[in-house]
């Protein structure tokens, strides 16, 4: 923990000890949730990931998996070993996320013109 101008105890690698900040700090860019979402529809390759239609470049969904999986809330498993090939899955920490995309959704849902819900957050399947 680092300690803020007044004293104040800051998690590593956050801006500040304000809760809402701290999960921005893992999943506030535009393409980390939609890597959760899609983990919650069931997919766990990448190239699953790269065939969702926001058309996630390599660069950044590679990156986005790595740090989801630094902060405990995905698991990588390797079914190939040459070439290395993996999937991903939730953990119970990333799958605590369910009600937090439920809420996104329902609020665009009804603020939103236009959006089209594509499918129902599902139970994820969780690997600890």
């Amino acid at each position: 923990m680092k300690k803020s101008s007044t004293e104040i105890s800051i998690p590593d690698d956050h801006r500040s000890a304000c809760p809402v900040a701290c999960v921005l700090d893992i999943v506030g860019d535009k393409w980390t949730l939609i890597v959760v979402r899609d983990l919650f529809l069931g997919k766990h390759r990448f190239g699953e990931f790269q065939a969702s239609p926001e058309a996630m470049p390599t660069n950044i969904l590679a990156g986005r998996l790595k740090r989801l999986e630094a902060a405990g809330l995905i698991k990588k498993e390797f079914y190939q070993d040459n070439p290395p090939r993996a999937e991903y899955f939730l953990t119970s920490q990333g799958a605590a996320l369910g009600p937090i995309l439920i809420a996104m959704r329902e609020w665009a849902e009804r603020y939103i013109p236009g959006v089209v819900l594509v499918a129902n957050i599902p139970s994820p399947e969780i690997r600890d």
